[in-house]
């Protein structure tokens, strides 16, 4: 199958309307690229990122699945998970978790596109490049769509952001550890791999 590629201009902004089945289409058709939709329509075209990036999201990936496997509490799901969150947003955390209960709940359709929740746990593990503004935005929808935990790992300023349900951000400056608290029982994620 022929491809072509388009460059836009920075600035430039190209409003597609796409419906359920396009997006699903065209993440598919695309799977080089990730792409995530606001709650206002707004396609987001995000490229893979560097490698130290990587190397650390699989670390913080890791521990969480192994945290879950010894306690089969939820699913865990990594950068390339996407979720249809409550205000149509579309978006693919760096890591998430979703309760068992909340899983088992949806049908085999729902599980096998992009899950039509938010999670329950959501990492936002920040690249170089990323906006900060753009990325607190970012748990703050989150947080507004029923996620109970949330971390914005900000490596650049060794700064963990802790967003809870219905609670002020907490912002912890050069933690070692971040606990799961009552949401992922048991989890406490090491940073030092992470920084």
């Amino acid at each position: 199958m022929d491809t072509s590629t388009i460059f836009l201009p920075r600035g430039l902004e190209l409003k597609i309307d796409l419906t359920d089945k396009q997006f699903w289409q065209l993440c598919h058709d695309n799977d080089d690229l990730q792409f995530e939709m606001t709650a206002t329509g707004e396609l987001i075209i995000m490229s893979p990122t560097g490698s130290i990036t990587s190397d650390r999201n699989s670390d913080l990936n890791f521990q969480l699945r192994y945290w879950n496997r010894r306690n089969n509490l939820g699913k865990v799901f990594d950068s390339n998970g996407g979720f249809q969150l409550p205000n149509g947003a579309r978006r693919a955390p760096d890591s998430s978790w979703v309760k068992i209960e909340r899983w088992d709940a949806l049908t085999p359709e729902e599980q096998d596109r992009f899950a039509p929740l938010c999670p329950d746990f959501v990492v936002e593990l920040m690249s170089p490049n990323d906006s900060l503004e753009v990325t607190r935005d970012k748990m703050k929808e989150y947080q507004e769509n029923g996620a109970q935990l949330g971390w914005l790992i900000n490596r650049k300023r060794r700064q963990v952001e802790i967003y809870r349900l219905n609670q002020e951000v907490e912002i912890l400056n050069n933690p070692q550890t971040v606990s799961g608290e009552n949401i992922l029982p048991g989890f406490v994620l090491d940073l030092a791999t992470i920084w």
